[in-house]
């Protein structure tokens, strides 16, 4: 680490503005009030700690997550400035934890290139959190203040001696604004596990304190992203053994990549700004598809892989089976939103198209073995896409995709395409029927599946479009699939999966999110999937029923009964088709009573990687999986 403490004082931090606006709209600051905008609290801490590390003046984190949802993140860098602020006349400390646009974000002199582009992340969460402490460890001295929903109880003070420097938080999300408080641990595990590979100096320890033996883990890694990459590449089987690396600055902006192919047909990039996942991509990414494709076409035509009269190969045949971490460094980066999902800095683009010209050929020129397993691969992918496209134009001419009219089996909605119209994908011709007496006819679509479908992870594209069960669902949605796939056609504002509570239903949900995943995913990324939630339980008493989603609920009711001395029976469904449609309505399909998931990606990553595992062909990756998680399986029938 740097000594170096460069002018880092209160005349270091700079004012944009606001507070209240926060808790009125958060969406606006973290996103959401659901998983997402909780975890982002986490995220917003973090990264400043991060920053930190980056500018060189840190090189630990902690982060722990005890009991009552409470979240501790600790690190070792210079600490929050305590002096009284030259504008504001009272601590630095106060001005950043409750001004929203404070920060020394906005100093170039501070943070080179830094994460919190907003100067918002400390005041956000402050504002949004039942209560927060933040001590200082500074000057020798451990600086104090707590705050309830963002405004201080008191103001700064010293309260002990300290030995070295850095910043500790401790904060409660507020149940008042979020839908829920729980964290998700291998959510906050894996944000962490990245940020440890982009920084490679850095050590994050993380713990997990809410049960009885608390769950730590540390992560370092010294190989940095490409260490990243052979993690991503770990359950595939590799075209390029070890990771293809390169580096590069111009113009301020530092650029880091590292890429390997697989046997796999999907790309797994995973993109970075500043240590900023930026998952809707931007001009970073779009830059890193067009020079990588157009290197591949000149080494191609070069070796004669290509032929004169040959077609060149396309974006989407380079990243076919490519696995990449793109890590770049802007001093001034322009994200869209509060959660920085995607950058817009044009000058960018500029800067990694010179570095991957300047740098890849070179690196492939000494690498002729692998360069030659790449442009094998790519001709594959180049081969296949041609003949998917003749397939489709041959299957379109017999198939129902090349027939307007919609599938028998479904009961369409007089009012599709409307808002909160939607279309439920029902287990079973029982149940859907069951589904068509009882559903909304001017909103509800009924679209029943006979068993199982086809497992789209081990078939062809010709295959996938020769299936009847695929096909209806398809034209049911109107939205086509694949490069063909365009999510304005969708005639519906939500797809509901409906399936019974038990292994198979179980089952066929994942067979029918496989293919909404590989083929359909903006339905997903748009948040247009949902998952049913059916009762497992109908508890009679006198003239009287109620629902129970869970065995804790079955629980809670009889014990109630039990008190009351009141007698009751307790049926437990096994399918969807046990109920009649009154039943169906009034527990599932009802807007005001029904329970239902929404279908998220908050880790394309991971699901990604689940989906390969078990729905692929690598036998070992699966018997190794469901090894490792036995343990936690819930809902399995005995």
């Amino acid at each position: 680490m740097e000594n170096n403490n460069y002018n880092y004082n209160a005349g270091s931090i700079r004012i944009l503005r606001g507070l209240e606006a926060v808790r009125k709209r958060p969406g606006m600051y973290i996103g959401s009030t659901g998983s997402a905008g909780l975890h982002h609290l986490i995220n917003e801490i973090v990264d400043n700690s991060v920053d930190e590390a980056t500018a060189g003046f840190c090189d630990w984190v902690k982060v722990e997550i005890t009991p009552g949802s409470v979240v501790i993140i600790e690190d070792n860098g210079r600490g929050i400035p305590v002096d009284e602020h030259p504008e504001e006349h009272k601590s630095a400390l106060e001005v950043v934890m409750t001004d929203l646009h404070a920060g020394a974000k906005f100093s170039q002199n501070t943070y080179k290139v830094s994460g919190g582009l907003h100067g918002v992340g400390a005041s956000v969460v402050n504002a949004l959190s039942e209560w927060m402490e933040v001590y200082v460890k500074r000057n020798g001295k451990i600086y104090y203040q707590k705050y309830e929903r963002g405004v201080p109880l008191e103001p700064v003070k010293i309260i002990g001696e300290a030995q070295g420097s850095g910043t500790k938080s401790i904060f409660k999300p507020d149940s008042e604004i979020f839908r829920t408080i729980e964290f998700d641990r291998r959510i906050v595990e894996h944000r962490l596990m990245e940020l440890a590979f982009l920084n490679k100096n850095l050590t994050i320890e993380f713990v997990d304190s809410r049960e009885e033996e608390p769950y730590r883990k540390i992560f370092h890694y010294e190989g940095g992203i490409i260490e990243f990459v052979k993690y991503l590449s770990k359950n595939s089987k590799l075209i390029v053994e070890n990771p293809i690396y390169f580096t590069g600055k111009k113009d301020g902006v530092e650029v880091e990549c590292a890429f390997t192919y697989t046997n796999n047909y999907d790309e797994n990039l995973v993109a970075f700004v500043n240590n900023i996942n930026t998952v809707e991509g931007g001009t970073h990414v779009t830059a890193f598809h067009w020079s990588l494709t157009r290197i591949m076409n000149d080494f191609a035509r070069r070796l004669g892989i290509l032929k004169k009269d040959s077609e060149n190969f396309k974006g989407n045949d380079t990243r076919e089976g490519l696995v990449a971490v793109l890590s770049v460094k802007v001093p001034e980066p322009q994200f869209e939103g509060q959660t920085k999902a995607k950058l817009g800095n044009e000058e960018v683009t500029d800067v990694v198209n010179s570095v991957m010209q300047d740098k890849l050929p070179e690196i492939l020129e000494l690498d002729q073995k692998n360069l030659k397993r790449i442009l094998e691969r790519i001709s594959q992918a180049l081969a296949a896409r041609i003949a998917s496209r003749k397939a489709r134009e041959l299957v379109r001419r017999k198939s129902a995709l090349e027939n307007t009219s919609l599938p028998g089996k479904l009961a369409d909605c007089t009012m599709s395409g409307k808002e909160n119209s939607e279309i439920f994908i029902v287990e079973g011709d029982s149940a859907g029927g069951s589904a068509k007496q009882g559903r909304d006819r001017n909103l509800q679509a009924i679209l029943p599946l006979r068993g199982k479908i086809l497992n789209v992870e081990k078939a062809s594209m010709e295959r996938l479009l020769k299936n009847e069960q695929i096909n209806n669902i398809i034209v049911a949605l109107g939205t086509n699939i694949g490069e063909d796939f365009d999510i304005s056609k969708l005639r519906y504002d939500r797809i509901v999966i409906m399936t019974d509570a038990d292994v198979d239903g179980a089952h066929i949900r994942t067979l029918l999110l496989t293919l909404f995943y590989r083929y359909m995913r903006p339905l997903l990324e748009e948040g247009k999937v949902y998952s049913a939630v059916p009762p497992l339980y109908k508890i009679t008493f006198g003239k009287n029923h109620a629902y129970a989603y869970s065995d804790e609920e079955l629980r809670e009711i009889v014990d109630d009964l039990k008190s009351k001395n009141q007698k009751f029976d307790v049926q437990r469904y096994k399918g969807l088709g046990e109920m009649n449609p009154e039943q169906l309505w009034e527990t599932t399909m009802n807007p005001e009573t029904r329970k239902m998931m929404k279908i998220e990606i908050e880790d394309a990553e991971y699901a990604s990687d689940v989906f390969r595992i078990l729905m692929g062909n690598d036998v070992e990756s699966r018997r190794d999986f469901i090894t490792r998680h036995a343990l936690n399986a819930t809902n399995i029938d005995v």
